[in-house]
């Protein structure tokens, strides 16, 4: 495959990432829709590069209750040592979203010095600090929309976000609306009949799940 197409690997010739590969012994594993590629607690020290496909980082409460931390897109990292260790009992999953392809790689690889001084390990370790320092900002808009305390404010705040984003009234979003309600940790049935209301107040279209944005544009807010 064509790595170059992948953050992490972006500046390394596929030859010096097969290279890598051998060197940090890297294992690959693939995995179908709703299976899980690993439990946070339980990893060992891994980092996953997902190669193909998508997955989502879940929570799941000591009551059951799941929410959806991070969707990640081909080319995404994912790893306990990249995130946190999950707390008062709490169990967090990165599922996959369809077939995908993972790369799992000893996270001590990236950050012990290369023996042979091999320019692509430098460059890999100045990929993953910017694929890191995107997470932190995705992180940041997550809390930018939870801290919202209405269903509607949070809809509205993520909305927007994804409108900037895309540079366009109309965008997809990146899942259902069933795992929208889990993104803004709210009680489905409660955030349709909100989006119910939305769309007869004219703010909002949506078919499936492509939005078009309407609130800024009857309101005159910017």
């Amino acid at each position: 495959m064509e790595y170059g197409a992948l953050a992490l690997f972006q500046g390394i010739a596929d030859g010096e990432v097969e290279a890598m590969i051998r060197c940090f012994r890297m294992r690959r594993g693939r995995y179908e829709a709703g299976e899980i590629i690993c439990s946070y607690g339980e990893s060992s020290g891994e980092v996953g590069v997902l190669l193909q496909g998508q997955a989502a980082l879940i929570r799941f409460d000591y009551a059951g209750n799941r929410t959806i931390l991070e969707q990640v897109e081909a080319g995404g990292v994912f790893g306990e040592a990249l995130a946190f260790t999950p707390e008062l009992g709490d169990c967090v999953e990165v599922v996959s979203g369809g077939e995908s392809e993972v790369l799992f790689m000893e996270y001590g690889h990236l950050m012990k010095r290369c023996e042979r001084a091999c320019a692509y390990h430098s460059k890999l370790v100045q990929n993953m600090f910017c694929l890191v320092t995107e997470h932190t900002r995705q992180l940041s808009r997550r809390v930018e929309v939870l801290s919202r305390r209405s269903i509607r404010e949070k809809l509205q705040c993520y909305f927007r976000l994804c409108r900037l984003e895309a540079g366009r009234d109309s965008f997809l979003l990146p899942f259902s609306l069933s795992a929208l309600a889990d993104y803004i940790s709210t009680d489905r049935s409660a955030m349709m009949r909100e989006l119910k209301k939305m769309r007869e107040a004219g703010l909002v279209s949506i078919e499936g799940r492509q939005v078009l944005w309407l609130e800024d544009g009857v309101t005159g807010r910017s």
